[in-house]
């Protein structure tokens, strides 16, 4: 057996990279065998090791719906330098990008992830999970980085959480998972990862992938993991929030909010002792601010005849917008809307705050825009050649 996983795991390492990785070896915290299936093969390939890279701040990375990654340099209006996944079978970004040191690193829907140096996109390294060229193996996902490991999760044929090494891609550590559907990012607290799977809730040793606790519930858990700094939250996907104990995921209270909403998912954010959310309705969906020491709930902010398809915190104020292109501001503190403008364009990325506080940046179907807070103005700063009647998501990330 242990020859035919290593035969396995060459072929596969030549057939992707066209060399066998020098710095990859998989373990695994399940039974070996499960290595043999091809959704289960990691290949890796190391072209430098990486370092600390100064930033490029006259740079805006771009990851367009159509899976192109690229940075354009907003005081020369043009772009820096493009890079794409090796294969993919559809266009699709549906990921998001996270940058350390000047080094991004970025999940492609086919499996891969890449480091990529900042300022010139050049790579330090391309990890891949399984050699699928027909499923989306990665769907939005956010890596998240500590104490050297990038953790992320993969679905289905795969089902795994994944641990990598930063400095060179290898493989640290990995756990196959229930469900087929790991669709949101994982959350790192107290040298612990959490992460969702089906109708359980998981914790692992971030060093090791020890699984530490794991909780199942009656139906299925849909939420990222969120955390105020001492309780972890998590939604499943009808009407309830948890606090869970991020040592043994014990219940500390349940929220129950309206019957006929849900989908909170990835629209949830923990701060200062309490924690916000919102949940999607058929005629009303909601902002919820609940206080997360009790489970009372603070306050409560209604949209009428509209989903809500992005929220963050910025500056204690959640920012977001809807379906229906109304970008809206409410203070964290009482509920109430601050600002709220029915945009022109449509967003379909996240919010990018830019360091004077006059403006934000956001991707649209057609454009990069940026919104100037007084004038309410939608500057286009970088136009699509093409417009595509689905575009389904982007990702935008101001180097600095």
């Amino acid at each position: 057996m242990k020859n035919l996983i290593s035969l396995l795991l060459v072929f596969t390492a030549i057939n992707v990279f066209g060399q066998v990785p020098a710095t990859s070896k998989p373990t695994e915290t399940v039974d070996p065998a499960n290595i043999v299936s091809a959704a289960d093969v990691f290949t890796n390939k190391t072209i430098r090791q990486v370092k600390k890279i100064p930033l490029d701040e006259a740079l805006i990375l771009i990851y367009d719906y159509d899976g192109t990654l690229f940075t354009f340099d907003l005081e020369s209006e043009t772009i820096a330098w493009t890079v794409k996944a090796t294969d993919s079978f559809t266009e699709m970004c549906a990921n998001g990008v996270t940058l350390l040191d000047g080094v991004l690193y970025v999940p492609f829907i086919n499996g891969e992830i890449f480091a990529i140096d900042n300022q010139t996109g050049e790579i330090f390294w391309k990890s891949r999970f399984g050699n699928s060229t027909d499923q989306i193996v990665l769907k939005h996902q956010t890596p998240v980085i500590n104490n050297g490991k990038l953790f992320i999760t993969a679905q289905s044929p795969n089902n795994s959480i994944y641990a990598l090494n930063v400095k060179d891609g290898s493989l640290a550590w990995s756990y196959k998972l229930d469900a087929t559907n790991n669709d949101m990012p994982v959350l790192f607290f107290d040298n612990k990862v959490f992460t969702q799977s089906g109708s359980n809730v998981y914790s692992f040793d971030a060093n090791t992938g020890k699984l530490l606790s794991q909780k199942s519930f009656d139906w299925g858990i849909s939420g990222k993991p969120a955390t105020d700094g001492e309780t972890i939250f998590i939604a499943n996907e009808k009407n309830a929030v948890y606090a869970l104990s991020p040592d043994k995921l014990d219940v500390l209270w349940e929220f129950k909010f309206d019957e006929n909403q849900n989908n909170v998912r990835e629209h949830i954010v923990g701060k200062d002792k309490k924690v916000y959310f919102a949940a999607q309705g058929p005629e009303v969906s909601s902002i919820y601010a609940v206080d997360s020491k009790t489970g009372t709930q603070l306050w409560k902010t209604d949209f009428k005849e509209d989903n809500i398809a992005y929220m963050i915190e910025e500056s204690d104020n959640i920012w977001g917008y809807t379906r229906k292109g109304k970008l809206f501001q409410i203070d964290l503190t009482n509920g109430e809307i601050a600002s709220e403008v029915k945009l022109t364009t449509r967003p379909i990325s996240n919010f990018e705050f830019a360091s004077d506080d006059e403006s934000l940046f956001y991707f649209s179907d057609a454009a990069l825009i940026q919104f100037e807070f007084k004038t309410k103005d939608e500057n286009e700063v970088y136009l699509r050649t093409s417009i595509k009647d689905d575009a389904y998501s982007a990702y935008v990330k101001l180097i600095r």
